[in-house]
């Protein structure tokens, strides 16, 4: 049975990860902050079939996550695939973000993946298998206004991650590093992240439920694939700055702020859960089910893209082959 380690386990995409891990039978090692939610996560992977232990952490305390990966190794057994998920966010104009409010969702969002993943090598370099998943975003390859610190790190783990899948290649090692790229997904980080705007942050549109992220990471997870970009808004987002940053630029700064906000007013600052988790045992889903699509056809054929080549070939082997008799 393969055995799992996940940050940021207890709600959002993570949770829907450790959901569809545990119909598998896996064994999680469950990292988050919130001891109660970890709790109500834990019950349902058992639920579903699974194993899991229960690891209260913040991911921006490297102590901590190395301490955490030496639990499920002792408790568990030997980690086969650690998830990088945990993020922080700030919904907020460069200039209203403090210092510290940068500082902070460095350390979890970029800072807690360099963590998780040296306490993964830790373990795994010795055996010379296993695989590591950072969970990234298209906001990794093209940045939109109000949450500069978060794109920040979200570019950070990709080079960080491509820095790192180098020194794996020249040293021969059979580790394996991968990385997912997400639209937006109907997470509860828009209803519990720090926001300084005029409106409730939402989503930006077109957005999807957390059980495709879950079967896009549980997919990269299982075969090798150097990334993985899900659906059509992160594929256009990737190849649009390849082909036209400076369009881009223009059109996210007419449309970049209405689209991260909904019609609500936010009653002023909202604190958030940057320094402290908030109470409340919400799941994998935010408040957006009726505009979440609940799959990407566009990952649907990516990850059938091998078979869909092989049965395009034997089309036109048969094409040919037909033709030919015609003209016999």
């Amino acid at each position: 049975m393969k055995v799992f380690g996940v940050t940021g386990a207890s709600a959002g995409i993570g949770r829907a990860v450790v959901e569809r891990l545990a119909g598998t039978g896996a064994h999680i090692g469950l990292l988050a902050r919130d001891r109660e939610r970890l709790d109500s996560t834990a019950a349902e992977v058992e639920r579903l079939g699974g194993r899991a232990l229960v690891l209260p952490v913040d991911v921006a305390d490297a102590d901590a996550v190395d301490n955490a990966a030496a639990q499920i190794e002792e408790r568990l057994g030997p980690i086969d695939v650690w998830i990088n998920n945990a993020m922080a966010t700030v919904f907020a104009p460069v200039e209203q973000t403090t210092p510290e409010e940068f500082r902070r969702v460095t350390e979890v969002t970029y800072l807690g993946y360099v963590w998780g993943t040296m306490a993964a090598l830790r373990r795994m370099l010795p055996r010379d298998r296993g695989t590591i998943v950072q969970v990234g975003s298209a906001l990794a390859y093209r940045s939109i206004p109000l949450q500069a610190a978060y794109c920040g790190a979200k570019h950070a783990i990709r080079g960080f991650t491509e820095s790192l899948r180098t020194e794996l290649l020249h040293e021969g090692s059979n580790v394996r590093v991968t990385e997912v790229h997400l639209p937006a997904h109907n997470t509860p980080q828009f209803d519990w992240s720090r926001a300084k705007m005029r409106r409730k942050p939402r989503p930006v549109p077109p957005i999807f439920q957390p059980e495709v992220a879950a079967e896009a990471i549980l997919y990269a997870a299982t075969h090798r694939r150097r990334e993985l970009v899900v659906g059509w808004p992160a594929v256009k987002a990737v190849y649009g700055e390849k082909v036209a940053p400076g369009l881009l630029d223009r059109y996210l700064a007419r449309s970049g702020y209405d689209a991260q906000q909904t019609e609500e007013p936010l009653d002023g600052e909202r604190e958030g859960n940057l320094f402290e988790p908030v109470p409340g045992d919400v799941a994998a889903h935010g408040a957006f089910d009726e505009h979440a699509k609940p799959r990407s056809l566009l990952f649907e054929l990516d990850r059938h893209r091998e078979s869909i080549a092989f049965a395009a070939g034997l089309g036109a082997v048969a094409a040919a082959l037909l033709s030919r008799n015609g003209k016999d």
